[in-house]
């Protein structure tokens, strides 16, 4: 079976869930969203939702941030 994912074209074995597609691409469901055929697929039904070939999934990883302070410069003084 022939999936799409972000834009790429793979080949896969039938059955295949959303969750099943994540472990084989080793990623942590934990930390990103799955859009299958243009609709958001929730977490909770990863395991229920079964992809059919053609499908075109796309994957967004979540990617945390730190905090920083804002410095602005007015006349070369920071502010």
């Amino acid at each position: 079976m022939h999936i799409i994912v972000n834009g790429t074209k793979k080949l896969f074995q039938e059955p295949l869930t959303v969750e099943k597609l994540l472990e084989q691409l080793g990623l942590d469901k934990r930390k990103l969203a799955v859009e299958r055929n243009r609709e958001i697929v929730p977490k909770a039904e990863f395991t229920l939702v079964n992809l059919c070939d053609g499908d075109e999934i796309e994957i967004v990883h979540f990617i945390g941030g730190g905090a920083y302070k804002l410095q602005r410069k007015s006349n070369g003084i920071n502010k």
